[in-house]
């Protein structure tokens, strides 16, 4: 999905590509856009643009050597890095800055584009250091975060933002509109799936129904106190999925009974935190009794509302 097709991006990578036609771009980026909503397109089609030969005002002109095998995923002077499990580790950041200091294969720019760049270990940051401070000649670093607040000031301070605007609600379900030929306002899940563009993947891939069955299944659960079926046997993506649903599922509670006890509001507000204190937990540490788990925060919420 290019950045053409995703409005919101489109104008952010065609203000990168001016500078780069006046050749006044820097040597480090940082995407801080959710993949969600597309930062890891940014990022490509930035590398695309910086790698191209006759890069246009929209990007990579899809024509030349260049595009061709950026395109075939077999760019020479390309290096894309992403975690390994839940972390970027050292030895890719040393492999990584060592490749960068060879001569570019292609007579060109080096490029190198590391997706969320908040998942950088200590080490890895560290090691990164100091190839931001002085990357080499026609060499440009860029760092897709989903959560830039997460890196390393040392890490941040040394690249130029890349700030893109998020679309407001009105504009997303106009877009899912288009892209997915959707009619009712899906709009709900977009804390869960991450973005539009996740949601968009998730309707045309039938994995939206998958949603609404676990945001039916966490309401019978909380009412009847006892967990459902439909939220066992779940792999570790469902898992973290089905906490944001619970999250999501007491949010709406809370703004619709408005008439509910204050000291039981506040009790579900307390409650709302510790779940997604726990989905931050097993984003980390995923090796844990997950009905056990559930059926923990069903007697929790039943403690609060009997």
């Amino acid at each position: 999905m290019p950045a053409n097709v995703v409005p919101w991006i489109d104008k952010a990578l065609s203000q990168f590509c001016l500078r780069l036609k006046q050749n006044n771009y820097g040597h480090a980026y940082l995407i801080g856009l959710e993949k969600g909503y597309g930062g890891d397109l940014l990022g490509l089609d930035m590398a695309k643009s910086l790698l191209c030969d006759k890069a246009t005002a929209r990007g990579g002109c899809g024509f030349c050597k260049a595009c061709q095998l950026f395109e075939a995923n077999n760019h020479p002077d390309f290096y894309l890095i992403k975690a390994d499990g839940h972390q970027i580790k050292v030895d890719q950041i040393r492999d990584l800055c060592q490749r960068l200091t060879a001569t570019a294969q292609q007579g060109g720019r080096r490029v190198a584009l590391l997706l969320n760049s908040e998942r950088l270990n200590i080490a890895a940051a560290n090691a990164l250091l100091k190839t931001l401070e002085e990357p080499g000649k026609e060499t440009v670093l860029l760092l897709q975060s989903d959560t830039p607040s997460r890196l390393m000031a040392t890490i941040s301070s040394r690249c130029q933002r890349m700030d893109v605007p998020l679309p407001t609600l009105i504009e997303i379900k106009s877009w899912l509109k288009q892209q997915a030929d959707v009619l009712q306002d899906v709009t709900w899940c977009l804390p869960v799936v991450g973005g539009p563009i996740a949601l968009a993947h998730s309707l045309k891939a039938g994995e939206y129904a998958r949603l609404l069955c676990w945001r039916k299944a966490w309401a019978q659960s909380l009412s009847s106190g006892r967990l459902s079926n439909e939220l066992m046997n779940l792999d570790e993506q469902q898992v973290l999925d089905a906490i944001n649903i619970l999250f999501l599922v007491l949010k709406q509670k809370l703004i619709k009974q408005v008439d509910l006890d204050a000291m039981i509001r506040m009790k579900i507000v307390d409650f709302s935190t510790h779940i997604m204190q726990q989905y931050h937990q097993l984003k980390i540490m995923p090796n844990i009794n997950i009905p056990a788990l559930f059926k923990g925060f069903i007697a929790d919420y039943q403690q609060i509302v009997t």
